[in-house]
């Protein structure tokens, strides 16, 4: 689907800017990974915010690609931001030292918490909200890490799809070297989204669209030349990862529920 960047990229950099004084902000921090989608979020908050109160923090672990490090410098340079860089290595092989049998994805999981516990503590120190970098095929897919990468305090590309977020990283200015490498979280040597989840983000995001913002039945969906388990795959990954788009589930015993019954803007002092 073709994109209007012009209004989009005008959308997203007001809504920035009025969650942060909704919340009594004018800060973010963004951790870079050297990926579109983290490089997007950050080239938005400058627009919306202006370089003097966007702070990058990279955090690289032993085993993060030499490129990620330089993609992520690429967008700081380019951009005039202030940036850290904050080594997660201790923080992982520390835990995991007294967990010599864990795999690939508790490595990769924690490594995500351990980013995001570094970003929350320098949102407090910046006096600054972490700004999200979770695109909405992701989000659909559960294709992250609860706590981890999916965590924010305010996320605006979460309704763009990978494909999308494409379109608006060329209107940004976002680098090339980063627009056209392969999609990877890089949280092991050799990792790429497009191989562990099994189809292309053009793929998915294409039935996505249909299945999701279009509302298109599955019987209409395979009559349309989409691949019956190709649609039932994509369909147990957004049933099986609902927990991770919604907060902890309050038990309901009072008149008024927090999740609940909480909602209105008066509540909020709005």
């Amino acid at each position: 689907m073709k994109l209007n960047c012009e209004l989009i990229g005008k959308v997203l950099e007001s809504f920035i800017r009025d969650e942060l004084s909704k919340a009594g902000f004018s800060r973010v921090v963004v951790g870079l990974s050297g990926g579109i989608d983290s490089a997007v979020s950050c080239f938005l908050a400058v627009r919306a915010l202006g370089p003097e109160n966007v702070r990058a923090i990279l955090m690289p672990y032993k085993t993060s690609s030499k490129e990620s490090a330089l993609d992520g410098s690429s967008v700081v340079n380019q951009l005039h931001i202030k940036c850290e860089t904050i080594e997660i290595t201790p923080i992982v092989d520390g835990y995991f030292a007294s967990q010599p049998d864990a795999n690939s994805l508790r490595r990769g999981n924690l490594m995500a918490r351990a980013r995001m516990i570094i970003l929350f503590d320098k949102s407090m120190e910046y006096r600054a909200l972490v700004l999200g970098t979770s695109n909405k095929t992701e989000l659909l897919l559960g294709y992250g890490t609860l706590y981890g990468d999916m965590a924010s305090a305010i996320n605006p590309i979460g309704d763009l799809y990978k494909t999308d977020i494409f379109q608006l990283a060329q209107y940004l200015g976002v680098p090339q070297a980063i627009i056209k490498k392969k999609p990877t979280a890089d949280l092991w040597a050799g990792q790429s989204d497009e191989a562990e989840l099994g189809f292309t983000y053009a793929e998915v995001d294409e039935l996505l669209y249909e299945l999701i913002d279009n509302r298109v039945s599955r019987e209409q969906l395979i009559q349309r030349g989409f691949k019956e388990d190709f649609l039932h795959k994509v369909i147990a990954k957004i049933q099986s990862s609902q927990f991770k788009r919604r907060g902890p589930v309050v038990c309901k015993v009072s008149p008024r529920t927090v999740t609940h019954d909480f909602h209105y803007l008066r509540d909020w002092g709005l």
